[in-house]
């Protein structure tokens, strides 16, 4: 009876209009959620029933007169929990957790109420790797001074956005004109008075994020004694392209013996067959 009772409330579910559409929850992998279930103010709940709508559509939870039921055949089996304000908790959440999901309240007079909300789960932001790149000054007007480039990334991480923080001043923010690739990128111009500034990166979705901090001018410093990379290309390209070049023509030498040797022992072995011929 129980049952026929549940599965004529969802026939007449998908028949209902939808009486609210909720905003979107967010949660985390591996962390919880809930999903809320708002009626009017004199809406009196006698039965509810929640369900997911998509990817899959599955009942998930139930409540009639009191009695409380999550153990229905669905990916959320064991991850569910139906709270007495017929609030649904989802835990430990997974990647795949994200869709719509509805609850139908029915109150004491028969009046049917649905409820949609939509559920976005995000990996939580790792730690973001920081490469620092530098060129040394050539000019003479500013010969201790180095450009840098700030490049920020974390792996495999989808709806994540990149900012920078210069650490140590009352305005923390970066000028958008040192940024590039949506944020990834930022370009400094850094001298003796940048000594000891620190600039991190930031990484975050809307549930969680984190953040490297370093000092790009200990690099300029370590790269002082040395060539930039600018300077490397300079001499690893010229000469990388002469051993190409002597690699071609030691090649079409060799090609060359090797053609007149052939000719040299075919013309002794003709000499060779005519000298037989003779005798």
């Amino acid at each position: 009876m129980a049952a026929q009772y549940l599965w004529s409330l969802l026939l007449w579910a998908a028949l209902l209009p939808i009486a609210d559409i909720g905003a979107q929850v967010q949660g985390q992998v591996g962390g919880s959620v809930l999903l809320v279930a708002e009626h009017p103010p004199s809406f009196q709940v006698r039965e509810a029933i929640w369900r997911s709508l998509w990817p899959l559509e599955e009942l998930l939870a139930t409540s009639f007169r009191g009695s409380l039921e999550t153990l229905y055949h669905s990916r959320f089996l064991g991850r569910t929990l139906l709270h007495s304000n017929l609030s649904l908790e989802l835990r430990p959440l997974e990647s795949g957790d994200s869709g719509n999901f509805s609850v139908l309240l029915v109150d004491t007079g028969g009046r049917a109420w649905t409820q949609i909300l939509q559920l976005k789960v995000y990996d939580a932001v790792p730690r973001p790797m920081v490469q620092v790149f530098i060129a040394l000054s050539r000019d003479a007007q500013h010969p201790k001074t180095c450009q840098a480039l700030l490049s920020c990334w974390v792996p495999n991480i989808s709806d994540i956005t990149y900012s920078w923080r210069r650490e140590g001043t009352v305005d923390f923010g970066i000028e958008p004109h040192g940024l590039f690739m949506d944020g990834q990128v930022l370009r400094l111009s850094l001298g003796p008075r940048d000594q000891g500034v620190a600039y991190s990166c930031i990484v975050s979705n809307p549930v969680s994020w984190d953040l490297t901090t370093v000092t790009p001018w200990e690099s300029c410093h370590h790269e002082a004694g040395k060539a930039s990379y600018k300077d490397v290309l300079l001499v690893v390209v010229p000469v990388s392209l002469l051993l190409i070049l002597a690699g071609l023509l030691s090649a079409w030498h060799w090609g060359l013996c090797a053609g007149k040797k052939k000719k040299d022992v075919r013309a002794d072995e003709m000499a060779t067959e005519t000298e037989n011929t003779l005798v």
